[in-house]
């Protein structure tokens, strides 16, 4: 597995002030959890955090903290992944991050990727459109063994056909799908018909319109000679 760093230093800055100060020096605000370790605060570069995130898929992507104390000039690494972003809902500038402190040696759960490979049969010969009801799969795993993604054969569904959870092969040793078996991930369904309004039926309403006028109308004109009478 390909060794992926992300440097922060430890942070001293508690509080909503100090907190907004440390925003705006560039630095985001971050704490790390996890079993074996106390809770600890540390703040990472804005920049090498965004173009972290950019460079890789947060939601799987195991690598290692690398952190300085600025007092003493010491280092630690812990392996982490991202457990939670959090943004401003207005500006979406990223106020805090939460990262989860893990062991190589233990099972974890994530969501993977799930991608179709291959043009379905339904599609190609019959006009359908393959749907995609399922973005994510839940699998459970060592940290180095995490999918990047799933890739999924579709080109032998036909017209109507799905193809669900317990259809796809296994992923590899080790690796579990926890996603329910009978979910669908992917459905082709048939062409949209379009109505055809022909000449016929549009004359035919061109028609009806002036004889409900005229019919009204003569009924009109009767109650007006039955009350001349």
């Amino acid at each position: 597995m390909e060794k992926i760093i992300l440097k922060a230093k430890i942070r001293k800055e508690i509080g909503k002030n100090s907190l907004g100060k440390l925003r705006r020096e560039g630095f985001i605000p971050a704490v790390i959890y996890g079993a074996g370790i106390e809770n600890l605060n540390i703040k990472l570069l804005r920049s090498e955090f965004l173009k972290f995130i950019h460079e890789h898929r947060i939601e799987t992507t195991v690598f290692n903290l690398l952190i300085e104390d600025s007092l003493d000039k010491s280092k630690k690494e812990y392996t982490c992944m991202i457990k939670e972003i959090q943004y401003h809902p207005l500006s979406d500038e990223i106020l805090h991050v939460d990262f989860n402190h893990i062991s190589l040696t233990k099972l974890i759960k994530v969501k993977v990727p799930v991608i179709p490979k291959g043009e379905p049969l339904g599609v190609k010969q019959e006009g359908g459109a393959l749907e995609r009801l399922l973005w994510e799969i839940e699998v459970e795993c060592l940290p180095t063994n995490i999918p990047e993604k799933i890739e999924v054969d579709v080109s032998n569904l036909k017209l109507n056909d799905s193809l669900q959870i317990k259809d796809i092969p296994p992923l590899g040793e080790g690796i579990k799908i926890l996603t329910s078996s009978d979910t669908v991930v992917f459905t082709v369904s048939p062409p949209i018909k379009e109505e055809v309004v022909t000449e016929e039926a549009v004359a035919g309403e061109e028609k009806l319109e002036p004889e409900v006028i005229r019919e009204k109308k003569e009924t009109q004109e009767e109650k007006k000679e039955e009350n001349k009478e």
